[in-house]
């Protein structure tokens, strides 16, 4: 029986250029890595680890990881400004759901779908953010 998540593995094209994304825009954090050949990178998210693989390749179109964030405005400015917003995928590039919580979906520099889950949409100032919409509504 599996106890819990331990990593997730996505390709990135330009592994640097992935790494800066993830770190300085998303706050994870670097660790050791082992050599494998070939360009990799570990980063801690939580208890969990995400691996950046500098690899050829394109990522799905829908299959995608999550990442609960804890503060959402900085993040989404930051994401805004760098036009890595999902628009697309899932119809728009974020919603309130049922419980409250809210999730914003963002493409990384590789094209790797990412959610950014928020627990507390209450928090947010609606007339801030025109991508805004209840999943209820849909």
């Amino acid at each position: 029986m599996a106890l819990a998540l331990n990593h997730v593995s996505v390709i990135a094209t330009d592994l640097e250029a992935s790494r800066r994304f993830y770190v300085d825009e998303l706050g994870l954090e670097p660790l050791p890595t082992p050599n494998f050949g070939f360009p990799v990178v570990w980063l801690r998210a939580g208890d969990c680890q995400l691996h950046l693989f500098e690899r050829p390749g394109t990522p799905p179109s829908h299959a995608h990881f999550a990442l609960e964030i804890t503060e959402f405005m900085p993040i989404y400015r930051r994401l805004k400004e760098l036009g890595a917003l999902d628009h697309v995928t899932f119809g728009n590039a974020m919603y309130e759901l049922p419980d409250g919580g809210i999730q914003m979906y963002a493409r990384d520099p590789a094209g790797n779908l990412v959610e950014l889950d928020h627990r507390d949409a209450s928090t947010i100032p609606r007339d801030e953010v025109p991508e805004y919409m209840s999943l209820a509504d849909v």
